[in-house]
C-alpha cells in the first residue's frame, strides 16, 4: 500500500507562520488540524514547521510522510455515532533542534514567521537558572525559546513589526504570563541588552491558552484496517473526539492575524480565560471528579458504562444543573450548552475512559474541581448541596482501606481488589483512619486542612450529612445506597416543586 505524502494529498505549499514546539498527538489533532481547515477557507494562508525540542525520540515517520497524516475524530455528531477523517496537509516540514541545530535556528530569521505554538508538557514552562544562552539549543524551553527570540531580534534590528505572537498550550493556569516571566528572567540571566527586553514586552505577544479535546492517539489495535479503510498506508494516524475548544487571553488583539473563528473553528478571543476556565474545571472536570468513586463502587468500570446507568446519570446531571451551574457567572445558557456537551463527551462510544484512571489524586482533584462548587451553592442557596456532599462521602467509601501495597492503598470492591494512587501522605492518612466509625472517620476526613485548606467540619450540617451517608454506603452498598438517598431526595425536591408551582398558580 502507498505511504502518504504530499505527492498524495497534492499539498500546496505556503508560506511558514507558524513554528510549533512539540509534535505530539494533541498539537496533530488539535492545533495543526484547526490551521489545516483554515487553510482550506481561505482564512489563513499558511503552514507549520514542527520541531522536536527534546534530545530523544526520531522524525522518520514525519520524514517518510513528509510531515502529511491523518486525523480521524470519533464521536457523538447530531445524535449519531459518526468517524469524520481529515488528511492534514499544514505541516511542511519537521526539525530536530538538537540533531539539526542550523536548520532550526535559521527558521528565527524567516521573515513570514508570526507565530510560536508550544506543549512540552506542564513541566516544560519553567525557569532554569543553569541553562545557558552559549548552548546550542539551551536545554530547557524558555531557553530555546529566548535564544530563538534573540536571534531574531539580532536578524531584523530589533524591528517591532518582527516579533512573535506565542501561543503556549501547556495545561498549566496563564501559561503565557508564566513563559513570559521565564523569558525575562533569561534574559536578565543572560545580560541581554535591554532593546531585547523591550522588543520582548512591546513587539511581541504572550497569549494565555485554554484547550480543550480529549485526543486519543494513534489507534495501534486498527491502524491496519484504517489504511485499508483509507487507502494508503499512514503511520501517523491520530485520533481524537469531535469536540474541540480553544480560549485565548492576550492584551493585543490577534483575532484578524489569526482568524480561525472565520473558519467556523471553536477558538474565542478574550481578555479573559478565567471563566471559561471556571466553566471547564467545575462543570467538565467537577462532574467527573463527583461521580467516577460512587459509579466505580456501584458496580460500573468505564465513563461510558456510568453514562448508560440511570443511577448514576441522574447524578450527574443533577450534581451538573442543579448545583454547579448555579455557582458560575457566565451567561446561563452558555453554561448549559457547555454542559450537554460534556454529557455527549462522557457519551462517546469510541474512548474506553477508565473511572480508575480517573480516581487517580481524588483529594487533590475534589479541592480543585468540587469545593469550589460545594462552598459557591452554600453560600447562595443557604443549605448544602446534595450531590456533592454525597460525593464527600463516597470519597470515603472509596479511600477505605488499610494495607498500603506497592505504593497504593488497597481498596475493595466486593471481592475484587483495587489500587488507590494518591500522594504518600494522602494514603497513609486514610489506612490509618478508615477503620473508624463512619461519625468519627468523616470528622478526621472533614477536618483535615491540609486536604482542603480549610475545616470543613465546621461548616453546618456537612459532617452529619456525610456520616449519615457513610453509614448508609457501609451498610446497604454504594448502589442501594445511593438508590434509597435519592429516592428520598428527589421526591422530597418533586414535591417542592409542586408546592411552588402551585402557589405561583395562585
Amino acid at each position: 500500500m502507498e505511504l502518504l505524502s504530499k505527492a498524495k494529498t497534492g499539498k500546496v505549499e505556503r508560506p511558514v507562520k507558524v513554528l510549533q514546539f512539540g509534535e505530539g498527538n494533541f498539537l496533530r489533532a488539535f492545533v495543526d488540524y484547526m490551521i489545516d481547515i483554515a487553510n482550506e477557507s481561505g482564512d489563513f494562508n499558511g503552514d507549520i514547521v514542527l520541531v522536536k525540542p527534546i534530545e530523544f525520540g526520531t522524525l522518520d515517520r514525519f520524514h517518510d510522510q513528509e510531515c502529511q497524516y491523518t486525523v480521524q475524530l470519533r464521536g457523538i455528531v447530531d445524535g449519531e455515532p459518526k468517524r469524520i477523517n481529515r488528511i492534514v496537509t499544514s505541516v511542511t516540514d519537521v526539525v530536530d533542534a538538537y540533531g539539526e541545530y542550523e536548520k532550526y535556528a535559521a527558521y528565527a530569521k524567516l521573515d513570514t514567521l508570526r507565530f510560536i505554538v508550544s506543549n512540552t508538557t506542564e513541566a516544560g514552562i519553567v525557569y532554569d537558572d543553569t541553562d545557558k544562552i552559549e548552548l546550542n539549543p539551551p536545554k530547557s524551553y524558555p531557553g530555546k525559546l529566548t535564544k530563538f527570540l534573540y536571534e531574531r531580534y539580532r536578524h531584523f534590528n530589533g524591528a517591532a513589526d518582527k516579533g512573535l505572537v506565542m501561543l503556549p498550550v501547556e495545561l498549566i493556569d496563564d501559561n503565557g504570563i508564566h513563559l513570559k516571566e521565564c523569558v525575562l528572567k533569561l534574559a536578565a540571566l543572560w545580560n541581554l541588552e535591554e532593546g531585547f527586553t523591550n522588543w520582548v514586552n512591546e513587539a511581541c505577544v504572550f497569549t494565555s491558552t485554554l484547550v480543550d479535546r480529549i485526543v486519543t492517539g494513534y489507534p495501534r489495535d486498527e491502524a491496519e484496517e484504517l489504511c485499508k479503510e483509507f487507502g494508503y498506508q499512514d503511520n501517523l494516524i491520530v485520533t481524537g473526539e469531535p469536540f474541540a475548544l480553544w480560549v485565548i487571553e492576550s492584551a493585543k488583539d490577534i483575532s484578524e492575524e489569526f482568524p480561525l473563528p472565520k473558519a467556523g473553528l471553536p477558538v474565542i478571543f478574550t481578555d479573559n480565560q478565567k471563566p471559561y476556565k471556571q466553566r471547564k474545571v467545575r462543570i467538565l472536570n467537577g462532574a467527573h471528579t463527583s461521580f467516577v468513586l460512587a459509579s466505580y463502587l456501584a458496580g460500573n468500570d468505564i465513563v461510558l458504562e456510568s453514562m448508560q446507568d440511570e443511577l448514576i446519570f441522574n447524578f450527574m446531571k443533577k450534581t451538573i444543573f442543579e448545583e454547579v451551574i448555579p455557582t458560575l457567572t457566565l451567561p446561563k445558557q452558555d453554561l448549559i450548552d457547555f454542559a450537554n456537551a460534556v454529557i455527549t463527551r462522557f457519551n462517546n462510544p469510541y474512548v474506553k475512559h477508565a473511572l480508575l484512571s480517573i480516581s487517580l489524586n481524588s483529594v487533590s482533584k475534589w479541592r480543585a474541581r468540587c469545593m469550589p462548587s460545594f462552598l459557591g451553592y452554600i453560600e447562595k442557596e443557604g443549605k448544602l448541596p446534595e450531590h456533592l456532599t454525597f460525593s464527600l462521602a463516597a470519597l470515603m467509601a472509596f479511600y477505605t482501606g488499610t494495607e498500603i501495597r506497592d505504593k497504593a492503598l488497597i481498596g475493595h470492591r466486593g471481592e475484587q481488589e483495587y489500587n488507590i494512587l494518591d500522594d504518600a501522605a494522602v494514603l497513609e492518612f486514610f489506612a490509618a483512619n478508615s477503620s473508624k466509625e463512619p461519625r468519627e472517620f468523616a470528622h478526621a476526613v472533614l477536618s483535615n486542612e491540609d486536604f482542603w485548606g480549610q475545616d470543613l467540619s465546621s461548616l453546618a450540617g456537612v459532617e452529619d450529612a456525610a456520616a449519615s451517608y457513610l453509614t448508609e454506603i457501609r451498610a446497604s452498598g454504594m448502589r442501594k445506597a445511593m438508590e434509597k438517598i435519592f429516592c428520598i431526595i428527589n421526591k422530597e425536591s418533586n414535591r417542592n416543586e409542586r408546592l411552588y408551582e402551585n402557589q405561583r398558580k395562585r
